[in-house]
């Protein structure tokens, strides 16, 4: 679709359209790159199964799950949200690399809508997760995972998957933006594992000290973590007085909605008004 001519004033419509149609070109651009460069998709693919034979059968040898269960069936759920928070630095990085390089720079000058480049990012991104949760469940019930609720109840929580995945790759648009170089982005990858593991993906928060339970309840991996277990019907999920469990813990579903669009929410206007200010 071309952009409304000069001195035109396009109608609301006719600026969602344009800004679609660039959006939808720019993510057959990230989507043609990962053909060229086989090797990040690979990995990308590979990661999540890694995870779930490493941090199962690790882990699974040494801890005992609350009220009983198996170990890797309370530890999938969490470990589909690590890989969902993985799309922060991805994002990240790759919007570092196109701005380092100058790709930024060469959008600017195009033209196209100022936030189909942050949409080309995000929607690209969500196709790579949809690849990373297949290759996950897939191997998850490989090693003993099921989804015991039915299919309404799973689908809604692969939906919510996806959606926290998406407001996370907005996030990680604005912090590409805002570093602009790879080699620093490249610096900030270490900093998910601790906000993944700081959460009850892995291990129940009950046997935290009580200042670092309360980080861990209030953490949002906690949530769509419990908000997978419960919709999953795995161990670990919620259970109880909700008065007894935080808030987050209480409502997981809840929590893990309103996480996903106050991200949405900040990050999506931020990264829009960043990249068009940083071509002034």
């Amino acid at each position: 679709m071309t952009a409304p001519a000069l001195g035109t004033r396009p109608s609301p419509a006719a600026r969602l359209r344009w800004t679609a149609a660039d959006g939808l070109t720019l993510v057959g651009r990230e989507l043609s790159r990962l053909r060229q460069e086989p090797g990040e998709l690979i990995a990308a693919l590979i990661f999540p199964a890694v995870m779930v034979v490493l941090f199962g059968y690790v882990f699974g040898s040494a801890i005992t799950v609350p009220g009983g269960g198996n170990y890797r069936e309370y530890l999938m759920p969490g470990l589909f949200v690590m890989v969902s928070f993985t799309s922060v630095m991805a994002v990240t990085m790759r919007v570092a690399t196109d701005a380092s390089r100058g790709v930024m720079d060469r959008f600017r000058a195009m033209p196209m809508a100022r936030s189909a480049v942050p949409f080309g990012q995000a929607g690209a991104d969500a196709i790579n997760g949809v690849l990373a949760l297949v290759i996950m469940a897939a191997t998850g019930l490989v090693v003993g995972w099921r989804a015991h609720r039915g299919l309404w109840p799973t689908a809604e929580a692969f939906l919510l998957l996806m959606l926290l995945r998406h407001a996370l790759s907005w996030a990680g648009c604005f912090l590409g933006l805002v570093v602009r170089n790879e080699q620093t982005a490249d610096q900030f990858v270490p900093l998910v594992f601790p906000v993944t593991m700081l959460s009850n993906s892995f291990v129940p928060t009950g046997g935290m000290p009580g200042w670092l339970q309360a980080v861990a309840d209030w953490n949002p991996v906690s949530a769509a973590t419990a908000a997978c277990r419960q919709l999953f019907g795995n161990p670990g999920a919620p259970a109880g007085h909700a008065g007894d469990l935080a808030w987050p813990l209480a409502h997981p579903v809840a929590a893990t909605l309103l996480w996903s669009v106050a991200l949405i929410a900040v990050f999506a206007p931020l990264s829009v008004r960043t990249f068009h200010r940083r071509g002034r």
